[in-house]
């Protein structure tokens, strides 16, 4: 069975909810549109549901110069993108860079979803981020995502994890589906943790280097349609998936191609998924 492109997932809000596209443009530092937008504390340190669950529950949607915002018992809410002269330091883990600041409303409306004072930014320049220089090459940029322009996940790798959970304690939580691990693309086709050994793909016509496996955090333990916790897929990825002192699922992208500056090139669901190494 060939391996093919099955969905496609862009997450405007870094720690918000994703939007499922047919198609999206793969650019430099990852799809377009993708983690362009941020909640931030008063020190410029990203707001994530790691800590805030809810966040999960608000839907963005990208506007040409704007993007709405919907969340259970708030009204809707349309923020214009910031001018690039309201520059405010931010962070995302190691990398320190600025960021253009929205308006008021947007940070009083993330506050009552939060409950304390926070801010919404934007990354107006997409190539002020460097990515990991030790998984990486000189040149190399990402958004406001964790780490890498990708992730790419495995719908056989998904199903031998629920596997594994249903086989656990009568109190398992399962069967997961993908949106626990907000990947960017996920495939179908070849066996279970098989891109663990990828090194390069082609989905359609853009190639892709991976730069590593993708170490699982305790995001994937909230329900992103309930912003409930659990405990699942982390116990079992512990019992069956550790090393390295960390669990892994999904590994991380980096387009080959495009170059900053460059326009993005277009994948599409049905795509095909060559393993060039």
């Amino acid at each position: 069975m060939p391996i093919q492109l099955t969905d496609i997932w862009r997450y405007p809000v870094k720690s918000c909810r994703g939007e499922r596209l047919s198609e999206a443009l793969v650019e430099p530092w990852g799809l377009a549109g993708d983690r362009r937008w941020m909640v931030v504390d008063s020190a410029g340190a990203p707001v994530t549901a790691r800590e805030y669950p809810d966040l999960v529950l608000v839907t963005p949607r990208l506007g040409g110069d704007s993007i709405r915002l919907t969340a259970p018992g708030l009204p809707e809410l349309t923020v214009p993108v910031p001018p690039a002269t309201a520059l405010v330091p931010v962070s995302v883990w190691n990398s320190d860079l600025v960021a253009a600041q929205a308006c008021d409303e947007a940070s009083e409306w993330l506050g009552k979803i939060i409950g304390e004072p926070v801010r919404l930014v934007y990354l107006d320049d997409p190539t002020r981020r460097a990515t990991n220089p030790a998984y990486s090459r000189p040149g190399d940029r990402v958004s406001l995502a964790d780490a890498y322009p990708l992730l790419l996940t495995s719908r056989e790798s998904l199903a031998a994890l629920n596997d594994w959970i249903l086989e656990g304690p009568r109190f398992a939580e399962g069967p997961l589906p993908m949106t626990r691990f907000r990947p960017s693309v996920v495939v179908a086709g070849a066996p279970a943790w098989a891109e663990d050994g990828w090194r390069r793909v082609r989905i359609g016509e853009v190639t892709f280097r991976v730069a590593k496996g993708c170490d699982r955090c305790v995001l994937t333990t909230v329900d992103p349609d309930t912003a409930v916790k659990g405990k699942e897929p982390l116990v079992t990825l512990s019992r069956h998936r550790r090393w390295d002192g960390k669990v892994w699922f999904g590994v991380q992208l980096i387009p080959d191609a495009p170059h900053p500056g460059a326009p993005g090139e277009p994948i599409a669901v049905g795509a095909p998924v060559t393993v060039l190494e």
